[in-house]
């Protein structure tokens, strides 16, 4: 498994296991973490640990079941930067009242949505043209 791909399989997990935890908290005492914390949690487990998880696992095992490589592995490296600025943005934007970082959050994520969704689409239609790896 390529190591973008690991990675966002293991960031995947420490974002499931944080929100988690906020929950727990929330729980516990819910005005111990101060902010939006519902919209926080529901990105933290959404986008965090779903997301990513289906990043991780989608461009392992799409190109192989195809039997092409990924699209672009460059742009599959750009979409695991995004996703990862751009989830912490939003997180800090809901915790912090912060909408520009909100917002700032969103757009890094909405890019690495449309990355995946581009790859993704590219990789399966055109089974793998681009010369990233050659077809073995």
């Amino acid at each position: 498994m390529h190591k973008r791909n690991r990675l966002f399989v293991s960031i995947a997990l420490v974002y499931g296991l944080l929100g988690g935890l906020i929950a727990i908290v929330r729980l516990i005492d819910p005005g111990l973490i101060p902010g939006n914390v519902p919209r926080a949690h529901g990105h933290i487990m959404l986008l965090g640990f779903i997301l990513m998880m289906i990043y991780g696992i989608a461009l392992h095992v799409l190109p192989r079941f195809g039997g092409f490589p990924l699209y672009s592995e460059p742009m599959a490296d750009w979409q695991l930067y995004l996703a990862n600025a751009g989830l912490p943005l939003m997180i800090a934007g809901w915790l912090g009242w912060r909408d520009m970082l909100v917002m700032a959050g969103g757009v890094l994520t909405y890019g690495a949505i449309v990355l995946f969704g581009l790859n993704m689409i590219l990789t399966v239609r055109a089974g793998g043209r681009s010369r990233t790896l050659p077809v073995q």
